[in-house]
């Protein structure tokens, strides 16, 4: 049985976007719009405004969602989680899935937009990987112990958010490995992937 469609970013990861994203605006460094660090705050600042709206619940996820689309590069995690399975899947297959998971993990974001208060956020540094650029900041919520965090920045067209790390363990890997173990457990077949995916969407609430 698949596990939850990134169960990590619900217990974690969702935590270091929404909450990085939500708070972000707070931080008092200078933003560039041509670095990272810079990037992230502008996004933040953004999404913190809508947050902080008095806008209901609904209307507050219709304006966030545009803003993920924009700036969180769906597809591209969406790729890496499906790994090798990717190309054996049909260019149908392959379309189908990008669609089911762009739905689940801004899904998973915004069902969370009304759950982040009181939060504090501060970039720590960034640094240069071979896969982007990783900006690590730590987040401090009431009564809970600080939580060091990290948001992965591509440059590739456009600086986009293509992972989230948090506790050390990186959303696009974690959900690789959960897909991978499942796919093997029904033999490759992207097909049952999809439909638990769908299945998932459908119990959604």
């Amino acid at each position: 049985m698949l596990k939850t469609c990134l169960s990590f970013s619900r217990r974690t990861a969702l935590g270091v976007l929404t909450t990085a994203l939500v708070s972000v605006a707070a931080l008092s460094s200078p933003a560039h719009a041509e670095d990272a660090q810079g990037f992230v705050t502008s996004f933040g600042g953004k999404l913190v405004g809508i947050i902080n709206s008095d806008k209901s619940l609904s209307e507050k996820r219709a304006e966030v969602l545009p803003l993920l689309q924009d700036n969180v590069d769906i597809a591209t995690i969406g790729k890496f989680c499906l790994g090798r399975y990717w190309r054996t899947a049909t260019p149908e297959q392959q379309a189908q899935y990008l669609k089911l998971f762009h739905q689940v993990l801004v899904n998973a974001v915004t069902d969370k937009i009304g759950d982040y208060r009181g939060v504090s956020f501060k970039v720590t540094g960034t640094s240069n990987t071979p896969n982007g650029e990783l900006v690590s900041a730590q987040i401090m919520r009431p009564g809970q112990p600080v939580a060091d965090m990290g948001l992965l920045i591509a440059h590739d067209g456009g600086m986009k958010i293509v992972d989230m790390i948090g506790e050390g363990t990186s959303l696009r890997l974690t959900q690789r490995q959960d897909y991978s173990s499942y796919l093997a457990r029904n033999g490759g077949n992207v097909a049952t992937l999809i439909s638990a995916l769908e299945r998932q969407l459908s119990h959604r609430h």
